[in-house]
């Protein structure tokens, strides 16, 4: 049984001296960077473990396996399972008991809670980038090397467009001296740093630029950077429902009426 199994082991290299069996099904093979196809070379530094011309069946197959796109492919799951579970933990206990109104379950729209014309100004604009951005990837170039600097622009500029609304609120909440401020302003500070943060791994491609072929399958920026949006996201997260509760246990400013 043993020799049987390595004899449909495909060995990876996971470093300079260590290889790895990794049982593969039958017809899924991983790919150099030089036998992949152009809309999949955005990274040279990553050599091997490439997973191309799978048909759906073996697509989904291959999703157990060990590729350069593991990390990338189960932190996308994995966290589509995280804030699934806690968007039904706070649509069931978190809102109800902070008896949150129909408009704070739009999380996105909780931190301008006492100003509605303006919540609702931001939540269409967001909505109109999320339909841009969901055009722009589904582009047969959205991934290819010509379209690097675009898919850059883009990031930084969903990133970027949190500034706005955020300046604005400080505005509106009468300055950074106000209560709501400082202990919220800070909160945003962190979720920025780490979005930037990741952002830098995903366009210096470090650290596999100073190990060329060695980081193909763990601790390339890719996975580093998938990682980072994760906690990202999970921090703003308890941050969206920490002003939740404070707001609700806070009555709105009177000067908001004549906003």
């Amino acid at each position: 049984m043993h020799q049987k199994l390595l004899k449909s082991a495909h060995y990876i290299e996971l470093g300079s001296y260590q290889y790895w069996p990794v049982l593969v099904p039958r017809g899924i093979r991983l790919y150099t960077y030089e036998q992949i196809p152009v809309s999949l070379k955005d990274n040279p530094y990553i050599t091997d473990g490439y997973r191309a011309y799978l048909p759906s069946r073996l697509c989904i197959k291959s999703l157990f396996i060990l590729s350069n796109e593991t990390v990338n492919i189960w932190s996308h799951l994995l966290g589509f399972f995280l804030f699934f579970t806690l968007g039904i933990y706070d649509m069931t206990s978190v809102l109800p008991s902070a008896s949150a109104s129909r408009e704070d379950f739009v999380i996105c729209s909780i931190c301008l809670f006492c100003f509605q014309y303006w919540r609702q100004v931001y939540l269409i604009t967001v909505l109109a980038m999320i339909l841009a951005v969901f055009f722009a990837q589904i582009h047969p170039s959205y991934l290819t090397q010509q379209w690097q600097r675009l898919r850059s622009i883009i990031f930084c500029s969903v990133s970027g467009y949190g500034v706005i609304p955020t300046l604005h609120w400080v505005w509106l909440n009468g300055g950074i001296g106000a209560p709501i401020v400082q202990d919220f302003a800070p909160r945003v500070i962190v979720m920025y740093v780490i979005a930037l943060l990741a952002f830098l791994f995903y366009i210096s491609k470090v650290p596999e630029r100073y190990f060329p072929g060695q980081l193909n399958y763990l601790g390339s920026s890719h996975q580093i950077w998938h990682i980072l949006a994760v906690v990202m996201l999970y921090w703003w997260h308890q941050s969206t429902v920490y002003v939740m509760q404070y707001r609700h246990s806070e009555p709105c400013p009177d000067y908001v009426s004549h906003l």
